[in-house]
């Protein structure tokens, strides 16, 4: 059964998104809760939330906010492990950016964990920042990709 894109529109959608996002950055990475959750885990015209299905299990999400006038900043992307290597990354990457591009915004920006980088790299984005950072204990860097 091919994947199944949900725009996320109930609470119970949220949550399970949530649950993803615990699973993989706090259990996985040892992501504090407290720096996990944040003001945009709300259903808002301000964020959109998408979730990946497989069957009857829901195994990847991610959100886009509004960065600046014309850019979308993807965030909180998130496969569960065992779903890794089955393509729903670039699915879930392919959606947030037709949503976005929905939105009327010509650009997507990204925090990418470092480890990461090669993956959004073989999508189309390219680093921006001057140099890793850290982003709650691990490194990152920023990149854009036009939409």
């Amino acid at each position: 059964m091919p994947a199944e894109i949900i725009n996320v529109t109930t609470e119970e959608q949220l949550e399970q998104g949530l649950h993803i996002r615990k699973e993989v950055f706090v259990k996985e990475q040892n992501v504090p809760l407290e720096e996990e959750i944040d003001q945009y885990d709300v259903i808002s015209p301000d964020a959109h939330h998408i979730l990946i299905q497989d069957g009857q299990q829901m195994v990847a999400t991610g959100r886009l906010i509004y960065y600046k006038k014309d850019t979308a900043k993807l965030q909180r992307v998130a496969v569960l492990k065992d779903y890794r290597v089955h393509g729903y990354g670039r699915v879930l990457i392919m959606a947030l950016e037709e949503r976005a591009r929905e939105l009327g915004l010509a650009y997507s920006i990204l925090d990418a964990q470092c480890r990461a980088e090669g993956f959004y790299a073989k999508l189309g984005y390219e680093v921006i920042s001057d140099e890793p950072f850290y982003d709650a204990g691990i490194l990152h860097v920023r990149m854009q990709k036009a939409l």
